[in-house]
């Protein structure tokens, strides 16, 4: 038994190293996706007994509701197991619902929140592109935590999101949030979504980006994001865009 752990521990420390200098030399995701590829290879079997290690952990921190300790291990799941869907989309409601629910004040709130996009977008799909789980993951997040569906437009995080997309907009930097300039106007002639400072046109924009791969059970629910977000679109949309278009 204590050789198992013994193994256990060098393996954990291994990786651990590994990620650190990962972290280190490379902070474009596109660039550790590389790299990463390289090391996980040759990491062989290590590989799995170490994510056993860390899932085993990560649930022990999850029932004791350590989820600060647990944003740390949930990064080093996505850095041993990068093709597997299921260990971004834990990681990101992490930060998404468990963490963020935990900051007192909006700014540290919203932080945590565009961690977890940032996590689906920049590198959970760079790692599986047109993954519907992770779409729909990423949608949900513009739905739920961005722009709630409420009445009270001075919930969830619309200004936050806002004031990054005029950014980008300014600058036709698209490419700085993972879209494609084509598919964006793939997505305005589809549902009417055409201002892209919106919130819910992200979450139209990513839901639709999911339909490609999708079997029956996410067609559907990709399907639901997608009207319901673009009828909240129509609802929402500042009065002085549609001055504007008159």
């Amino acid at each position: 038994m204590k050789r198992v752990l013994a193994v256990f521990s060098i393996c954990l420390f291994l990786c651990l190293g590994i990620f650190a200098q990962m972290k280190l030399s490379a902070s474009d995701s596109r660039s550790n996706a590389t790299i990463s590829s390289g090391v996980i290879a040759s990491l062989g079997g290590l590989r799995s007994i170490a994510a056993e290690v860390i899932w085993f952990r990560t649930d022990k921190l999850q029932r004791e509701g350590r989820f600060s300790e647990l944003v740390q291990l949930a990064s080093m799941l996505t850095f041993l197991e990068p093709h597997v869907p299921e260990v971004w989309s834990y990681s990101a409601w992490n930060l998404a619902f468990n963490v963020s629910f935990r900051m007192k004040n909006k700014a540290d709130q919203w932080y945590w929140v565009n961690s977890a996009i940032r996590m689906l977008r920049d590198e959970a799909l760079d790692w599986n592109p047109g993954d519907p789980d992770l779409c729909y993951d990423l949608a949900h997040l513009f739905e739920s935590k961005v722009g709630p569906a409420r009445k009270d437009l001075t919930l969830g995080f619309r200004d936050e999101w806002r004031e990054i997309a005029q950014d980008v907009a300014r600058r036709d930097a698209w490419e700085e949030l993972s879209m494609d300039r084509g598919e964006m106007l793939k997505v305005e002639k589809l549902y009417g979504v055409d201002d892209w400072t919106a919130s819910e046109a992200s979450a139209v924009y990513w839901a639709h980006q999911g339909l490609a791969k999708a079997d029956k059970f996410n067609r559907n629910r990709l399907g639901r994001i997608i009207k319901r977000q673009a009828e909240a679109f129509k609802e929402n949309r500042p009065k002085k865009l549609k001055e504007n278009k008159q």
